[in-house]
């Protein structure tokens, strides 16, 4: 049995995950789906004091309240920064690293750095009335939709969930400095669905850090493949859990 820990992106919550844990749970395996600080349950604590770090809290705070070991650890989009800079303060409960159509940051980079479309983002909340929060991203016309969803009963359930993501959570640096997270195998899942105007994935270097070859895995849909393909999504995590 290995535990999985899944950390949903910007703008969403843990329940997004509602189709993938219980396939994961079939298994075997012990899931956690936590909603970050002002997410969800705890929407309440969305603030302007919310950031990367606090984030990267939660889920310290979660492995270790659990005591959590073996952590299969994914990151959807702007939570590839989170699994890393807490990777880096646990590396040795965290079996593998899973980046899920995700920035993925070097030491000391921001999500600007890992994904430079986000300044707009910045910039257009700067001008607004409330400057440290960034509202979701509007719905697109087919076949980009909402988030990569483009059913319309999909993107009602997962419009009821969306809520507003803090400036700072893409200003704060990622921390990436132990050595020993160099060891932590990792693997890049890629929605190769239809892209957005301006968003540039980084390409996935052919070694990981640990020396060994880079694993990288697709799913031809769009970027909440949690909500569009959880069966196929499932899987790939299955066989990473062993």
């Amino acid at each position: 049995m290995s535990t999985c820990l899944l950390v949903h992106g910007a703008w969403h919550d843990g329940r997004c995950w509602e189709r993938t844990a219980p396939l994961l749970e079939a298994a075997g395996h012990r899931v956690f789906r936590p909603s970050l600080t002002g997410y969800g349950d705890t929407a309440h604590l969305l603030g302007p004091e919310v950031g990367l770090d606090t984030h990267v809290e939660d889920v310290v705070r979660l492995i270790k309240d659990e005591d959590l070991t073996d952590v299969i650890l994914v990151g959807h989009s702007y939570a590839g920064l989170v699994i890393s800079s807490a990777a880096n303060e646990v590396p040795e409960r965290v079996a593998h690293l899973v980046y899920l159509d995700a920035m993925v940051p070097e030491h000391g980079e921001t999500a600007v750095d890992a994904q430079p479309a986000t300044q707009w983002l910045i910039d257009a909340a700067a001008s607004s009335d409330t400057p440290w929060r960034i509202p979701p991203l509007p719905e697109l016309p087919p076949p980009l939709g909402l988030f990569g969803v483009t059913d319309p009963a999909d993107q009602e359930w997962l419009r009821g969930m969306l809520s507003d993501h803090p400036v700072r959570c893409l200003q704060q640096p990622a921390c990436l400095d132990n050595p020993a997270l160099r060891q932590v195998p990792r693997t890049h899942i890629h929605c190769t669905g239809v892209t957005p105007e301006g968003i540039v994935r980084r390409p996935v270097p052919a070694v990981q850090p640990n020396g060994t070859p880079a694993r990288v895995r697709e799913l031809p849909t769009g970027h909440d493949c949690m909500i569009t393909m959880p069966v196929e999504l499932s899987e790939l995590l299955l066989d990473l859990a062993g």
